[in-house]
């Protein structure tokens, strides 16, 4: 339900730079604080006027929703049962934001869905005017999961209409241009900031070691000394230099690296828990976030899972002190945010279908237990959680110290300040629809992604002449493709006997998996059925075809290759992006960003933590050449 604000701001600035607020609730406005004195003073000085209860909302980021219109979500209140002692008191995807900003003092939140930027930046003055409406009035910290690809995953990324459009990081990485990189992410920054988003929940700084891990396509490739190239260059274009009032912190995920899942599983389910190490390879997976720390990221994300067969206890990594505080804080000197990934403390259910907590390793403990462990462990926020009462319990009754407590969340204040936060935290919905999507971003996009399309075959097998680029107004049959869009490059026809050539457009194989939230991971097995295969080859058997595969993974694609006239491969390219490469209009630059295996077999003999592994690849990594005019 549409919510009127109140009026904006309850916030003066009188000309010496002194803040006034409404600090007892009674209309008086009275000094704040000076936002000229130091950061730290700054932070020092709030902590201490800061009650438990609003230092415990300061470490918790869960998600949030808006209505379309930009207006606040607000359901209607339900009589609901009373809660079990130690149970949660409502389901944060549903909670109302007044809730969860004014009763529960949080102010920090990952917003999920999207609407038109302009009412993205309304919405983002309306919570920002509900945050100024509390005691100490401090403002909210928009984050979000990337939203400039191609992917709509509700655990991974957001497509958003009205922002600029780029290929997947796999994409970058198949270019490999640090420039490029910087330039996106600054482009990315540009669109953020308009809409009042602080926080990106990303770069991802892990490995495409493992070829069936369903994350691959968040990934810069397989390589660590590319993808620590790349991991930099992004982070400086989102946070520049040095975090300020210009920027967007980044949160590098997933330390100490999420790819080397045991059968490729995902840890976001318990059979995809353990991680291990059959190539003892755990430091070549540090060496991207070793990148990132250079670079300064203001914030990491541990992953879910948990080390197995290594010198680190056998629990998922945002309850693991072995790597929080002596690997991450210890050994790599990080003073920066710890965030744990969402939801390991309170079991849910997500599109009808039991979603437990990521409690792996520690099931067994309750909700307090598995907080106390997580602050011990040394992580500041606990992400996807929405229970501040539970940390008051823990002070409370003397099992965490406020010690403790103050101490992230003085970081987490910092940020804020440093961000300019506490200066000015509304945007202009004018200036949201100017920057978005502008035509500038739009074609700095659209030529990325032609220049990731890697090209890996482009003539039939014995044939002296290649293939590619396609003429214009070639007669093309048409798979997966806009006949609309194909149509202002050749001649469609209606079937492939009456084609030149035939385009058809396929996705990597997987198995679907389709309880609840699984069925948005595309995991399992890399190679077609014969079911699946069968049409495709029916094509490519009646008319020389160019076959081109988006590679969210490595697929096994033997038969396809073999049999194409040509093959191409795209990590999140436009029907135009792909089509500019083929008939000759624009280079493709792309070399695969990970190597593709020839069959299963060589898939299930890798070893997931080793990049590059498998027996006689079908296309080795950095397989590829351009084509253009």
């Amino acid at each position: 339900m549409a919510q009127t604000p109140p009026a904006r701001p309850r916030l003066l600035t009188a000309p010496c730079g002194t803040v006034f607020r409404d600090l007892n609730g009674n209309g008086t406005m009275e000094p704040y604080e000076n936002p000229r004195l130091p950061v730290d003073d700054r932070v020092r000085d709030l902590l201490g006027r800061m009650t438990l209860e609003e230092k415990a909302g300061l470490l918790f980021q869960t998600m949030i929703t808006m209505n379309d219109d930009g207006s606040l979500v607000e359901p209607e209140p339900e009589p609901e049962p009373e809660p079990e002692p130690g149970a949660p008191d409502d389901d944060p995807m549903r909670a109302s934001t007044s809730r969860m900003v004014t009763a529960k003092c949080m102010n920090h939140f990952n917003l999920f869905g999207a609407a038109a930027p302009r009412r993205m930046a309304e919405w983002n003055n309306r919570i920002q005017d509900l945050a100024a409406g509390n005691r100490l009035g401090i403002p909210v910290t928009v984050s979000t999961d990337p939203r400039n690809g191609f992917v709509d995953n509700p655990a991974a990324a957001v497509q958003t209409q009205g922002f600029s459009l780029w290929p997947e990081p796999l994409g970058l990485a198949a270019i490999g241009d640090e420039d490029l990189v910087r330039r996106h992410a600054d482009i990315v920054r540009q669109e953020y900031l308009a809409v009042g988003i602080r926080l990106a929940l990303h770069p991802m700084a892990d490995l495409a070691t493992e070829p069936r891990w369903a994350r691959n396509l968040g990934t810069f490739g397989s390589d660590a000394a590319t993808a620590a190239r790349l991991i930099g260059a992004y982070i400086r274009g989102l946070q520049g230099e040095s975090l300020g009032p210009d920027s967007v912190s980044t949160m590098t995920k997933h330390f100490p690296g999420a790819g080397p899942q045991k059968d490729g599983e995902d840890a976001h389910f318990p059979y995809g828990r353990e991680q291990v190490y059959p190539g003892d390879n755990l430091d070549y997976h540090l060496i991207p976030f070793e990148a990132a720390f250079a670079a300064g990221t203001s914030q990491v994300m541990p992953y879910y899972a948990m080390p197995v067969g290594t010198d680190y206890e056998e629990v998922g990594f945002g309850f693991n002190k072995g790597v929080i505080t002596g690997l991450l804080r210890e050994k790599y000197g990080f003073d920066g945010i710890v965030c744990t990934d969402w939801g390991l403390v309170t079991d849910s259910t997500i599109f009808g279908a039991p979603f437990p907590a990521r409690a792996w390793g520690v099931e067994h403990l309750d909700r307090l237990t598995r907080v106390e462990r997580i602050l011990d462990a040394g992580a500041d926020q606990l992400g996807g959680e929405a229970a501040p009462e539970l940390i008051a319990e823990l002070v409370r009754t003397g099992r965490v110290s406020l010690d403790r407590v103050d101490t992230s969340a003085a970081r987490l204040l910092r940020e804020k300040f440093v961000l300019g936060l506490f200066d000015d935290p509304y945007v202009d919905p004018d200036e949201a629809e100017r920057v978005c999507g502008s035509r500038e971003f739009i074609a700095e996009g659209l030529a990325a992604q032609s220049r990731s399309v890697t090209v890996l075959k482009d003539r039939p097998l014995g044939a002296a002449t290649p293939v590619l680029p396609l003429a214009a107004g070639t007669r093309i049959y048409v798979q997966g493709i806009d006949p609309e869009v194909a149509g202002r490059y050749g001649t469609v026809v209606a079937a492939p006997g009456d084609a030149d050539v035939a385009v058809l457009r396929i996705s990597a194989p997987f198995e679907q998996r389709t309880q609840g939230f699984e069925g948005f991971f595309r995991a399992g097995r890399l190679d077609f059925t014969a079911e699946e295969l069968r049409p495709i080859l029916e094509v490519v058997e009646t008319v020389p075809t160019v076959v081109d595969v988006f590679l969210d993974r490595p697929a096994v694609i033997p038969e396809i290759s073999d049999q194409s006239a040509a093959l191409v491969a795209n990590y999140g390219a436009s029907d135009v992006a792909l089509l500019d490469v083929l008939f000759g209009r624009v280079r493709a630059e792309g070399r695969l960003p990970f190597e593709l295996p020839r069959s299963m077999a060589a898939v299930v003999a890798g070893r997931e933590d080793v990049p590059n592994d498998s027996v006689d690849p079908l296309f080795s990594y950095g397989h590829g050449h351009g084509h253009g005019l």
